[in-house]
């Protein structure tokens, strides 16, 4: 057993588990009836440990394609809501049916990107997940791929990007990915070449180098997007754990403390709510750029403001409160954070000393464009 993983999976009292299209169903498409229940067996062994457990479930377009004969993902948008439609009812059928067999209460949850970029509504989705944990029940959460349209920048993309915005909800959270592979291999995965990489420390971008996406006709995710997930849930305290959903027991065997899959560990600091939420979740309105001095002390500082000294220039249209992307003058996001100041007010204060924001705007609510309390450093 490994010691390390015993420790995280008995410390973590939320779990969050993804599972993906590939997991779910067969090559054809139809829901493999025999894994999910397995997997919920697997959820219910989980819960029995005292963990509260969420499930960020794909397949309500593969269902859907079953269902239809389909063997290929259609493109557009409208048939891809269609099949969602048609899927999503049959995928919490099959999951209704395993879990009441084991007097356990499934709870179908079905979210746009807009639940979570708008602060009010975030906060209303992670009051209203705690509430279905609370009564005991599980939460099913799945895009709302009906309503969700990608030209209005409303999709999340992928459910591995829904998995870690909703592990972000909640402090120093579990996230495990199901996929249909054994978790990050150091090259291609069909190669034998290639091994496994059992333990990531720290984030490295050279990380991305090592994927190799393997195509599908049933899924949209991929390990590049895996990785994304698992730097954004261990950049803000979080533990991570991709792999291979498609095993018996897996989630059995990682809460026994087995060395599977690829773990990547979280930082020790604990992020706040507020700031995960800046930082990854809320939808940036502009950008401020900043000088060096600026971005040295933005990025290696502790508790540092961003004054209007140290701004350049700024782009985009945004308002006081508006969440801003600061970057340094190459071009590099650096941070984010809930600005103090207007676009139209800090074009006018831009490389002014705090003391002469008076003069210029004949007020001066803030001294900082930024201030530190509102700020979520990016990690490179």
């Amino acid at each position: 057993m490994d010691a390390l993983r015993k420790r995280i999976t008995k410390q973590s009292q939320t779990v969050v588990v993804k599972v993906g299209t590939n997991v779910l169903t067969h090559a054809n498409g139809l829901l493999n009836i025999d894994r999910i229940e397995y997997l919920v067996d697997d959820l219910l062994s989980v819960i029995e440990l005292g963990k509260k457990v969420l499930l960020v479930s794909s397949g309500a377009v593969g269902a859907g394609m079953g269902q239809l004969g389909l063997t290929r993902r259609p493109t557009s948008n409208p048939q891809l809501q269609a099949i969602a439609a048609i899927g999503q009812s049959k995928l919490m059928e099959a999951y209704e049916e395993l879990f009441v067999r084991s007097n356990a209460i499934p709870a179908q949850v079905l979210l746009t990107a807009e639940d979570l970029s708008n602060r009010r509504r975030y906060l209303n989705t992670r009051n209203t997940l705690r509430s279905i944990l609370d009564y005991g029940a599980i939460p099913i959460i799945n895009e709302n791929d009906t309503v969700s349209v990608q030209e209005l920048h409303s999709t999340f993309g992928d459910n591995d990007r829904l998995a870690a915005l909703v592990a972000n909800l909640f402090e120093r959270p579990l996230l495990i990915l199901l996929t249909d592979v054994d978790g990050l291999y150091d090259g291609d995965p069909s190669l034998k070449t290639s091994k496994l990489i059992p333990l990531v420390k720290k984030w490295s971008p050279s990380l991305m180098q090592m994927v190799a996406e393997k195509k599908s006709t049933r899924s949209k995710g991929g390990m590049s997007s895996k990785l994304w997930a698992a730097r954004m849930t261990t950049n803000s305290g979080g533990n991570v754990i991709i792999a291979n959903g498609e095993n018996p027991g897996t989630l059995t065997g990682i809460f026994n403390g087995e060395e599977i899959g690829t773990l990547f560990t979280g930082g020790e600091g604990m992020v706040t709510a507020r700031k995960r939420w800046i930082g990854y979740v809320g939808q940036s309105k502009g950008t401020i750029i900043v000088d060096d001095g600026a971005a040295t002390a933005l990025l290696f500082g502790k508790r540092k403001s961003l004054l209007p000294i140290g701004v350049v220039h700024c782009e985009g249209t945004f308002n006081k409160g508006d969440i801003v992307a600061i970057h340094d003058k190459q071009g590099n996001e650096i941070a984010r954070g809930l600005s103090n100041y207007s676009m139209k007010d800090l074009l006018l204060i831009r490389g002014k000393k705090s003391r002469e924001i008076h003069a210029i705007l004949e007020c001066c609510p803030y001294e900082e464009v930024v201030h530190c309390d509102n700020i979520h450093r990016v990690e490179s």
